[in-house]
């Protein structure tokens, strides 16, 4: 197949990124052009995107802030003669030859692709979390909406014809340091402005759970719970799960225990509810109950594709926790088997390291 037989580019916003550039540059200048709207940096982002070639840079204040707003404004930055754009953020990287790719199985009546997602991944490139993005579209009918966890909107009348690429895949290398202060308050704007909205319902319950605001997250949690349209049941879940989580920070463990038993009877086929109830019951020292769920936690061998799977539900989080509940049981080969495992997965791991010498010698 031809290529470059369209004309693509990639288009973004950026603050104080400059430590990112150069893997995020080498990872989209496959692009035609690149149109970078950036948002206040006080570093030298600016001045070191604008020695890049096929990058232009855009400088504005976005006042009130809402990333809907600068997202937009960074599209509208596209000429309106590009057949398809890429919105890739700074912390973003793209396998090499995505181009290729996208330009193999685009064709004049795609509207939108959809493609791989690392969200989360080991100190080896390894994926711990995986789904799929949709951040790549036509020009034209297109629009971010919500000031936060904002979602790419089709305004088209047509009907949205949008692809499958596996061959694509984008891993995400997410900067810690950065604040999510702005995250609360734009979320409660987004619910003031969508009342109704499911998604936003779940992520403002998770946001009040991650301040520790445990009342108000319960009740916009079983808002959301109570939605029509919150009809996904992992995401249900998840609001189950994060319910149950501020319940055991008001020490109502049997409330926390209640709504993990629901999680796992609405999405039976993930490991998150079965490893929460495992760890409920570790803290309580009660080993046996947690190897339980533990174990049922482990019988499920696949990740759905989806941004709910908890990072600790793939890592050697379970494995560490059954060790130690089989060596609290007396259950020593056991526990060395889980060791082993959990090394597998953290070979450096001093701790477990030293659990495995510690066991060995006890098995001698």
């Amino acid at each position: 197949m031809q290529r470059n037989k369209y004309k693509v580019c990639v288009y973004g916003i950026c603050k104080n990124e400059e430590k990112f550039i150069d893997t995020w540059y080498n990872s989209v200048k496959e692009a035609d052009a690149i149109y970078v709207l950036d948002t206040g940096s006080t570093d030298n982002t600016v001045e070191l995107l604008k020695k890049l070639d096929k990058v232009e840079v855009t400088v504005a204040k976005i006042d009130p802030w809402r990333f809907d707003t600068a997202r937009n404004k960074s599209l509208n930055l596209v000429p309106e003669d590009f057949d398809i754009c890429v919105c890739q953020d700074f912390d973003e990287v793209f396998k090499e030859g995505w181009r290729k790719e996208l330009e193999d199985h685009w064709s004049t009546s795609t509207t939108r692709a959809r493609y791989n997602y690392n969200w989360s991944l080991d100190s080896n490139d390894k994926p711990i979390v995986s789904f799929y993005i949709e951040k790549i579209h036509q020009r034209k009918n297109y629009k971010w909406t919500h000031p936060v966890h904002e979602v790419l909107t089709y305004t088209g009348s047509d009907k949205e014809n949008m692809i499958t690429i596996d061959t694509i895949t984008l891993n995400h290398y997410p900067d810690q340091t950065k604040s999510r202060s702005n995250y609360l308050p734009l979320l409660e704007l987004s619910i003031k402005e969508s009342p109704e909205d499911d998604r936003n319902t779940h992520y403002l319950g998770r946001e009040y759970m991650y301040y520790g605001r445990w009342e108000e997250s319960i009740d916009t949690l079983i808002k959301h719970l109570n939605l029509k349209t919150a009809t996904w049941k992992d995401e249900r879940a998840a609001s189950m799960r994060f319910i149950a989580r501020s319940y055991k920070h008001l020490n109502r463990l049997e409330e926390a225990r209640m709504w993990l038993d629901k999680a796992i009877k609405e999405a039976p086929y993930l490991r998150d509810a079965y490893v929460e109830r495992g760890i409920l019951e570790y803290e309580e020292e009660d080993y046996k109950r947690a190897s339980k769920y533990l174990l049922k936690a482990l019988n499920i061998k696949s990740h759905q594709k989806t941004y709910i799977n908890e990072v600790f539900s793939w890592d050697n989080t379970v494995y560490d926790l059954l060790s130690i509940c089989m060596y609290k049981q007396n259950k020593l080969i056991e526990a060395l088997y889980y060791t082993n495992k959990a090394l597998e997965l953290s070979p450096k791991d001093e701790r477990l390291l030293r659990n495995k010498e510690i066991l060995e010698e006890l098995l001698k």
